[in-house]
């Protein structure tokens, strides 16, 4: 991804931005260019999703490298937002309290960072509601 890109879609990363077709009304994120229901025919348009949803499925990683290795063991989940859309994503919470159809709310949080002296970089993660 080139790095003009890379930063048009932070909107989208950091606000939860995606999009509604306005013929089915189905909703999608991550934005895609076009309805895959309805095709040609189906209007996009941009929508601001409002960060609840439920636990979809889950799985806890104990083993990790990298910028991940600190946060061990971890909940990595798959989050069904209310507007229907699934995104997978870091839950934050305790790992013996995670379970299906659990309740979560977005956060802005810290995702990691370039090195010892780099840029911080943020974005979406879930916490219980």
């Amino acid at each position: 991804m080139s790095v003009a890109r890379f930063w048009r879609k932070q909107q989208n990363r950091y606000n939860l931005i995606g999009n509604q077709c306005t013929v089915c009304g189905k909703y999608f994120y991550p934005p895609r260019g076009f309805c895959p229901v309805c095709r040609r025919e189906g209007k996009i348009i941009e929508h601001q999703f409002k960060g609840t949803g439920k636990v979809v499925t889950y799985t806890i990683i104990r083993s990790s490298s990298g910028n991940f290795k600190l946060l061990t063991p971890y909940v990595l989940a798959i989050i069904e937002l209310d507007e229907g859309s699934r995104l997978t994503t870091h839950l934050v919470c305790d790992i013996d309290k995670v379970y299906i159809g659990m309740p979560v709310r977005r956060v802005f949080r810290k995702l990691g960072e370039e090195g010892s002296s780099g840029a911080i970089f943020y974005g979406t993660k879930f916490v219980p509601a």
